[in-house]
């Protein structure tokens, strides 16, 4: 990002040439943004298919040019770009706004400089893992508290399109991806939480330490609270670092017993000695355990965090239990699909890495696991040597299964594993027959895949439909006709 990035403004923009970088959920609302207010715009998409073609079409008749099939050239005369999330730094496009001094914005840049003067507060989470689960959460507490409320950004709702929309909102719950935080040099969220830091998009940040420190980006200029996960000592690192508020507070999360500023479990109870008159003698109970669906240690600390974002925003201790009693979660993230013969059949298919893996591993006691995938550069031996004790079985599916079956020949070779050789979507239904074969009566098929799905299906969220519908073919005796 270049150096004249701050000193442009969105007052500046009238006549100015603006290039967008990428349709979809962010692209589109961002060029419609732009020409409002009275740019010249030109969207660059490097996809030409149906689906782009579509979005174009609504864009052309406002004056906006579409460029498909070219996201690397950069339009002449162009003074600023507004990046969708997931092009890269180092993107064709990007290097020649670099050498042309063109500043950057990213989509959520754009709308938080969009921001009325009497805008809702932002109540911001970022993380590896967990992300969109806590933000969910964190919305239904805010609900419960009768506020005016939105789980918005990268949870797939456009920033831009509530920001300039005409609904009003008390505050918001936003989640953002190191993508966006990437973008944004201007935010300033009420309060923020970093749930946990591991390894992944490493192709696009370059380093571990580049993704850590874009994480980090959503503690700078914090106005009451940064959440950190006392568990993971890089998230308070990031706090240290970072540039707040007077008066702002470091809170931590944790699933054991919580020390002053902390919320964290008392006996299956969820407590807050964070925001207390007096934190060194005060707990304040939230909520049991029992409120937090699925009760899984990995998603007690995501409600936790939610519950630490809202109590920062004032919210009281009851509409913490009520709103996490009324959430639900979303379909793929740790999902009990069925029990069919005494044996639970869970869906975690966004466990797409292996941070998120060992937390949905670490949830049960006897497990069969279907796992597999294109790895993303990831190594799979910490990860068995933390589950190890609690595999029945494993079925290895996707292209670089040999990765997980190398770990496991290491470090678990008394556990059988099935190696199904083939990518194609009919492999799951083998694989879920498979487990149900090794499993026995009181085990759970985990299908925590700890690696993306693009080698078998289109998204995450198809490969677990695949696996649903597996399941719900085992336990009404169907094969399908291809197996």
């Amino acid at each position: 990002m270049t150096s004249d990035a701050a000193a442009l403004d969105v007052s500046d923009l009238a006549g100015r040439q603006v290039t967008v970088a990428g349709l979809g959920v962010s692209g589109v609302p961002a060029a419609r943004a732009l020409r409002g207010l009275g740019a010249s715009v030109t969207v660059v998409n490097g996809s030409d298919g149906e689906p782009q073609r579509a979005q174009a079409a609504e864009l052309e008749p406002l004056g906006i040019t579409v460029r498909l099939g070219d996201g690397e050239t950069l339009p002449e005369g162009t003074e600023l770009i507004v990046t969708t999330p997931g092009w890269k730094p180092t993107s064709p496009l990007f290097l020649a706004a670099a050498e042309a001094g063109v500043p950057i914005w990213g989509d959520v840049e754009l709308a938080w400089r969009l921001r009325g003067a009497d805008a809702p507060p932002w109540l911001a989470v970022t993380g590896t893992n967990g992300k969109t689960t806590t933000v969910r959460m964190l919305a239904a507490i805010l609900e419960a508290a009768g506020l005016r409320t939105a789980a918005v950004g990268n949870i797939g709702v456009s920033l831009l399109d509530i920001v300039l929309g005409d609904e009003p909102y008390d505050v918001l719950a936003v989640e953002l991806s190191s993508y966006q935080l990437h973008w944004a040099p201007s935010l300033r969220a009420h309060s923020g939480a970093v749930l946990n830091l591991a390894p992944d998009h490493l192709d696009w940040h370059g380093s571990m330490a580049a993704y850590a420190a874009d994480k980090g980006r959503i503690y700078e200029g914090n106005q009451v609270a940064c959440v950190y996960n006392v568990a993971d000592p890089a998230t308070e690192d990031l706090v240290r670092a970072a540039d707040v508020e007077e008066g702002c507070r470091a809170i931590g999360f944790t699933l054991g017993t919580p020390g002053p500023s902390q919320l964290g479990v008392v006996e299956d109870i969820l407590v807050d000695r964070a925001f207390v008159a007096d934190r060194e003698k005060q707990a304040q109970e939230l909520a049991e355990v029992s409120d937090v669906n699925p009760p899984a240690p990995h998603n007690i600390a995501n409600a936790l965090a939610a519950a630490a974002l809202a109590r920062a925003f004032g919210v009281p201790p009851r509409a913490v239990r009520d709103g996490l009693r009324a959430f639900r979660p979303d379909p793929h993230r740790v999902e009990h699909v069925a029990d069919v013969g005494g044996v639970a059949y869970v869906d975690d298919s966004k466990a797409t890495n292996t941070h998120a893996a060992e937390a949905s591993l670490g949830a049960y006691e006897h497990i069969v696991w279907i796992a597999g995938g294109l790895a993303k550069g990831a190594t799979f031996d910490e990860l068995v040597l933390t589950a190890v004790k609690r595999l029945r079985g494993v079925v290895l599916i996707g292209a670089d299964r040999a990765l997980i079956g190398e770990a496991l020949a290491r470090h678990a070779a008394d556990v059988p594993v099935v190696d199904l050789d083939r990518t194609d979507t009919g492999a799951m239904a083998a694989a879920v027959r498979e487990a149900a074969r090794l499993a026995r009566p009181g085990d759970t098929v985990l299908m925590a895949p700890a690696c993306a799905s693009m080698d078998m299906f289109t998204n995450y969220n198809k490969r677990g439909d695949a696996f649903a519908a597996a399941v719900h073919d085992l336990a009404s005796g169907r094969v399908p006709d291809d197996q």
